[in-house]
């Protein structure tokens, strides 16, 4: 049996869980860039004027999701084995959060804010 197992277990979990997380980032970046033009072929196709106008920050929004969840996955690869061989020392390794961590949050939390502004404007006006 391997020693401290659950730990090791639990480790491994959460990254599958870090790794889950990064794929549907980067898929919601995808379909944001691929259902704006989705939308402007349909409009075009049925001869309406297209509501939706381009715009660059929503390729901007796209390739940001899409480079966050890049930046998740490096993220997730080194905290895992850096738990993998903390899990593994014999030394006391105290608990801390993570700049990291903290600057991934912080990002989604602008996209997400910048992302219902412009969908709210699109509606309004």
């Amino acid at each position: 049996m391997i020693e401290r197992f659950t730990d090791h277990s639990a480790n491994e979990r959460t990254y599958l869980a870090w790794i889950r997380t990064s794929i549907s980032i980067m898929a919601l970046g995808f379909l944001i860039e691929k259902f704006e033009l989705f939308v402007s072929y349909l409009s075009e196709k049925n001869g309406i004027e297209n509501q939706f106008e381009s715009s660059i920050f929503v390729e901007f929004m796209g390739l940001g999701l899409f480079l966050i969840g890049v930046i998740i996955i490096a993220t997730a690869t080194v905290r895992f084995y850096i738990y993998k061989s903390a899990i593994e020392s014999e030394t006391f390794h105290p608990y801390s959060v993570k700049s990291m961590n903290l600057l991934l949050s912080s990002l989604m939390i602008v996209l997400a804010v910048f992302l219902f502004f412009y969908i709210g404007h699109q509606f309004l006006f």
